[in-house]
């Protein structure tokens, strides 16, 4: 489980940034990068469900990195 962690938090990692850009500079990167596909709703939603397993799964997810000796 700990590389479906890895990806999530790379994922919001990603959604963040992408906000960042957005309120700074106005810049959308996902849509830049995809201009406006399909491909980008599915960045949307990896990203935002990305979040959600983070939220839900915090405790489980702090329980398996933070054991001693993982």
């Amino acid at each position: 489980m700990k590389n479906l962690d890895i990806i999530c938090y790379l994922l919001v990692l990603i959604g963040a940034i992408n906000w960042g850009l957005i309120g700074i500079f106005d810049f959308n990167l996902v849509d830049f990068l995809f201009a406006k596909t399909f491909i980008d709703k599915v960045v949307y939603t990896l990203v935002g469900a990305s979040a959600v397993y983070l939220v839900l799964g915090h405790n489980s997810i702090k329980a398996r990195c933070c054991r001693k000796g993982a």
